[in-house]
């Protein structure tokens, strides 16, 4: 991971997100509010919650997929809280997207080369030059050139979500919205995809705002950790500190539910949850 934090890049100042209901008189669902967060250049921040803890809706709010209700999100100390589409279009080469099904965020029916050079052509980019950029981010996700000239069905799980980081990384983005993007995957293929996203990071420079439901997960990649339940932060800090001893009782949940493959590294961490919460309750 880089070591010096630069400067901040995406901040969310009390930033809540409502949605409608269907009942004509009753008050709207608030799915996130008054969320304070900020990432820095260059480095991770992870989003850890349960389904239904508004981690999801607060990287679409980040991308634009979703209307914020109050509060501000800037982006290089730029207001785009109701960026218009010229402008979101604008941000597309800064901020890009990796979601979790690598299989149904790729169209099947194009080659790799299509795919990923097609954001490149809608930017204004001649072929020639979008499909040397295709060949250069295949290259950074350790897909053969020859990949480029297939489709997604012919891959693998782990190797689809390697191209879904590649058609991210073709624009050259500041920062890339992670969301659950290995949940779908095996443990081995999660450990080499987490891997690559490291690198990748070491050698551009990239920010992430990873989001998962897997503490374990969170930790692998991020210098600091922000902990959502029903659409709140109940607990931020560094990774360590949180993944190691944290202090809510929500965190010390998720720390618990994470899957482990070595049985004795679970049993020491259970032990380390019951003593944490015993801790708590005195």
């Amino acid at each position: 991971m880089p070591e010096k934090a630069g400067a901040p890049l995406l901040a969310l100042d009390t930033v809540s997100v409502e949605y409608p209901r269907k009942h004509l008189f009753a008050k709207p669902f608030r799915a996130i509010s008054d969320i304070d967060l900020t990432l820095e250049a260059g480095r991770t921040l992870g989003l850890v919650g349960e389904s239904g803890s508004g981690k999801t809706t607060l990287g679409r709010a980040v991308l634009g997929l979703v209307p914020i209700h109050s509060g501000r999100l800037l982006f290089d100390g730029h207001d785009i809280t109701h960026a218009k589409r010229r402008q979101r279009r604008s941000l597309s080469n800064d901020i890009q997207v990796v979601f979790q099904d690598p299989y149904t965020s790729l169209n099947p029916s194009l080659t790799i080369v299509e795919i990923l050079s097609e954001p490149l052509v809608v930017q204004g980019m001649g072929r020639a030059d979008s499909r040397k950029r295709v060949r250069e981010a295949l290259d950074q996700v350790g897909m053969p050139v020859d990949s480029a000239h297939r489709r997604p069905r012919e891959f693998s799980g782990g190797q689809r979500q390697r191209i879904a980081i590649a058609r991210a990384l073709v624009m050259s983005p500041r920062l890339i919205v992670c969301d659950e993007p290995v949940s779908a995957l095996d443990l081995s293929t999660q450990a080499r995809v987490l891997d690559l996203l490291l690198q990748i990071q070491r050698d551009t420079g990239v920010s992430y705002l990873f989001i998962s439901h897997d503490l374990d997960v969170v930790a692998h990649l991020s210098h600091r950790v922000a902990v959502m339940l029903k659409g709140s932060i109940v607990e931020e800090g560094e990774a360590a500190q949180v993944t190691e001893s944290p202090a809510h009782p929500y965190s010390q949940k998720l720390l618990l539910a994470s899957p482990v493959a070595d049985p004795d590294r679970q049993q020491e961490r259970r032990e380390r949850y019951l003593a944490l919460a015993s801790s708590s309750a005195q």
